[in-house]
């Protein structure tokens, strides 16, 4: 945990904040904390700052807190992610948050099991618990968005056209395509597939919607391994 986050419920005056929990935990524990010390800290969807730590006992942790300071700014990018399966759902929520992606949309496709759908792990308390860890880490503040849809092809063909328009739009997906482009100074539409890689009747579909497929290399990446690349060399 590299940023103290926030929550509106935990303020008890402007510049006061009482901690619990999860947090509590953490300034005992990890950061082995003192009465006097000073933390960076951040409220969720706002601004950070530091935080001297008042008083710290088994029950609460009292801070009081100075915001001043902006979040960094999130990445030009909606990114669409065929669903992974759940163990790697949790790792993929908390890079798309530490990298900065401001919008995540889950999607079907043909090699997504029917099953990953019934994962307790698509619960929203279950996605803003994974996303809250990649704001610690990375010292950020604001949530990504995270849409799920279930049916590929209805979105693909009457909601993603409207998304890509006016981005770069790509498709990450191994064979005899171009390369992915580096740096780009533009607005991205990236759609990266299963492990196994979208199928070509859904390659053709997100290339009718503006999304041209690129590749990285012959090597077959695991999703969260494609989605740090990929974000890597486009930004």
């Amino acid at each position: 945990m590299n940023l103290l986050l926030l929550e509106d419920g935990d303020f008890i005056a402007d510049d006061r904040v009482l901690l619990t929990g999860r947090r509590l935990k953490h300034l005992h524990e990890v950061h082995r904390a003192e009465v006097g010390d000073s933390l960076r800290v951040g409220r969720l969807d706002g601004l950070m700052g530091s935080g001297q730590l008042l008083r710290l006992n088994a029950e609460h942790a009292e801070l009081s807190v100075q915001l001043d300071q902006p979040p960094p700014a999130k990445l030009p990018l909606t990114l669409l992610l065929a669903l992974p399966r759940p163990k790697m759902l949790r790792r993929v929520l908390q890079t798309v948050s530490s990298m900065g992606v401001p919008r995540l949309i889950l999607l079907n496709s043909y090699r997504v099991e029917k099953s990953f759908w019934q994962t307790p792990f698509l619960e929203p308390a279950a996605i803003r618990e994974q996303l809250i860890l990649g704001l610690e880490q990375t010292r950020d503040t604001v949530l990504p968005e995270v849409i799920i849809e279930k049916r590929f092809k209805p979105f693909v063909e009457d909601q993603l056209p409207a998304i890509a328009a006016g981005t770069l739009g790509l498709t990450g997906h191994p064979g005899d395509y171009p390369a992915c482009p580096r740096a780009v100074e533009q607005p991205v539409t990236l759609a990266i597939g299963p492990e196994g890689g979208w199928i070509p009747y859904e390659v053709e579909k997100l290339q009718h919607a503006g999304l041209q497929p690129v590749q990285l290399g012959e090597r077959i990446l695991r999703v969260e391994t494609a989605v740090t690349a990929l974000l890597a060399r486009l930004f």
